[in-house]
């Protein structure tokens, strides 16, 4: 007796534990009742709420889903213009549980495959809006159009998953890398041929300002010469003019003071040897002060 009495208490508490269930904050919870989708008399899907619930143990089975917002930010994908020019778009998307019966029943409450689902719809409505427009239209300012409407595209076709789409933003915008090396290239030749032919015309004009300078230069020098003959032929003339007036008032001295400057020039280094006659004129100052021939 006291043996089924310990029996009937395990089996109550095993199937009082086995009736609750606790949905923790940010989920929420279905119940799964012989695999189906437990629902009210309303036929509407009975959504559990944080907290403590009760359920039929060994019946009912409880699925928990997070019910936050989600973030789907996968890497960029590859779109096609109306110009059939190549884009790497790098977008995000917002997106949360709208149906939870829906959602468990279209992806099995996978949250990555939920996700692979959805990115393939909203893709569907991004490259749907690429492929209607240019280059110069996405990036001028269509680009929160572009955005409005893939978002409602992909709203409409996300409804079948239960997801409801929050936001759908274009982050980045990039040409692929091939198309973006060649354009780098033609850039750089492009300024560098700019770079030439600044450089050419620099120096062009060093080439022209280097031959006026140089004009200057000669026409300086030759005034600098015409300059200095006429002064030095002023001086040569005033300088004779003051020899002529000196000369004029004493000539005997003037002729004196000429032979000592001779004698003075003549004997400056010891070396030097002079080979004259005696009687010659130009030792007249040192036979007789006053220069008379004996």
């Amino acid at each position: 007796m006291k043996n089924i009495l310990i029996a009937v208490v395990v089996l109550v508490i095993i199937l009082g534990f086995g009736s609750l269930f606790v949905v923790p904050e940010g989920s929420k919870a279905i119940v799964i009742q012989f695999g189906k989708v437990q629902r009210d008399s309303q036929e509407q899907t009975v959504v559990f709420s944080p907290g403590l619930h009760f359920k039929l143990p060994f019946i009912d089975r409880v699925v928990q889903l997070d019910a936050r917002i989600q973030t789907l930010d996968d890497p960029a994908d590859r779109f096609v213009t109306s110009e059939k020019k190549d884009l790497i778009v790098d977008s995000y998307v917002k997106w949360r549980i709208k149906d939870f019966a829906t959602y468990y029943l279209s992806t099995g409450g996978n949250k990555l495959q939920a996700e692979a689902l959805l990115k393939q719809k909203v893709n569907n409505g991004l490259r749907s809006e690429f492929g209607t427009r240019t280059i110069s239209q996405i990036v001028s300012g269509e680009r929160s159009e572009l955005m409005d409407e893939a978002m409602e595209q992909a709203s409409t076709s996300s409804d079948e998953l239960g997801i409801e789409i929050i936001d759908v933003r274009v982050k980045q915008i990039n040409l692929p890398s091939e198309v973006s090396n060649s354009i780098f290239q033609r850039m750089r030749a492009e300024r560098e041929a700019v770079a030439r032919e600044h450089r050419s015309e620099g120096r062009e004009q060093a080439e022209v300002i280097k031959a006026n300078i140089d004009a200057k230069v000669t026409v300086m020098l030759a005034d600098a010469e015409r300059n200095l003959r006429k002064l030095k032929g002023e001086g040569d003339a005033q300088a004779a003019k003051i020899y002529a007036d000196t000369y004029s008032q004493s000539p005997e001295f003037y002729s004196f003071l000429r032979s000592m400057d001779a004698y003075k020039a003549s004997f400056a280094s010891k070396g030097d040897v002079l080979i004259v006659e005696p009687d010659s004129d130009f030792f007249k100052y040192m036979k007789d002060t006053s220069g008379k021939r004996n």
